[in-house]
């Protein structure tokens, strides 16, 4: 297959881009921005997206960096996600995105496409979703209003879909930096290395008191979003890690999603099972990880 035409434009600016995007809205033609190409150029090429213009950010300088600001981790949008596997500000101050983002796809994938597309394509069977929920990251858009930071927990809205107007751009994420002592885990289950997530789980915690505090537990791949499990976090916190404990917010996880995707690759039943294994896994590592 081939994709249907298509005009073609690569801006100089953020804000040539933003100006290109509202005038392209102005005169009713869908366009789609491309970052690194990955998941957009497939879905052409199948006409599953059929877009009237692409808007290209590849020439746009100065979103590619990887820095540590005002307690925080900010990753430039075009930043490829190759580097932010082998970025070691991000191994020492944020693991759990550093690991997430090594088993994205596969490394030619990786060398090409971009956080901030992988962000911003908002598939819920992708890691950087789950990790945006489970550190409550922020994105940083530009519109022709100007800039706005949306929260993880309202960035993400369906699936393939996010809060961010079809005249904004995506230029940021932010993770906070991890705090000493907290203990990580991120884990997932794939057909085949590199494929899509058919579930998986991230789970963050610490130990004060010989209690599991502050416990976040994450999922994705299984519903049109990524999504905190509230319910099966109230059962670990405030309570001393062990296998029955973490048997019983499994349990309570998978419980608490609400009609799992079924597909060619896995049944919802399977996927609810999948997920009760992963939060038991994810539990358990994190809390031997606890410095």
């Amino acid at each position: 297959m081939k994709p249907a035409p298509f005009d073609y434009y690569a801006p100089a600016t953020v804000e040539e881009a933003v100006a290109l995007l509202e005038k392209l809205e102005d005169d009713d033609i869908d366009a789609k921005v491309l970052a690194g190409g990955q998941s957009l150029m497939p879905m052409l090429s199948l006409r599953m997206a059929r877009p009237e213009a692409l808007v290209d950010l590849g020439k746009i300088p100065n979103l590619d960096y990887i820095r540590e600001e005002n307690g925080h981790i900010a990753i430039g949008a075009m930043t490829s996600k190759r580097d932010a596997e082998m970025s070691l500000l991000l191994k020492e101050k944020q693991p759990l995105l550093h690991i997430a983002s090594g088993l994205i796809g596969h490394k030619q994938i990786r060398n090409q496409g971009t956080v901030g597309g992988s962000f911003a394509h908002a598939d819920p069977a992708a890691e950087y979703g789950a990790v945006a929920q489970a550190l409550g990251m922020d994105m940083v858009v530009v519109g022709p209003d100007g800039e706005r930071v949306i929260s993880a927990d309202e960035f993400y809205v369906s699936f393939l879909t996010t809060d961010m107007d079809s005249t904004e751009v995506l230029t940021e994420v932010r993770a906070p930096v991890m705090p000493a002592g907290t203990g990580w885990s991120f884990q997932e289950i794939t057909r085949r290395k590199g494929d899509l997530a058919m579930a998986g789980a991230a789970v963050t915690l610490r130990i004060e008191g010989g209690n599991c505090v502050d416990v976040v537990i994450a999922v994705f791949g299984v519903n049109a979003i990524a999504a905190r499990l509230e319910g099966a976090e109230q059962i670990v916190n405030g309570n001393a890690p062990g296998e029955a404990l973490f048997a019983q917010a499994a349990q309570a996880a998978s419980a608490e999603i609400d009609e799992p995707i079924s597909d060619v690759h896995a049944s919802g039943d399977y996927r609810r099972a999948l997920i009760k294994a992963l939060v038991a896994r994810c539990l358990t590592e994190a809390v031997e990880r606890v410095a």
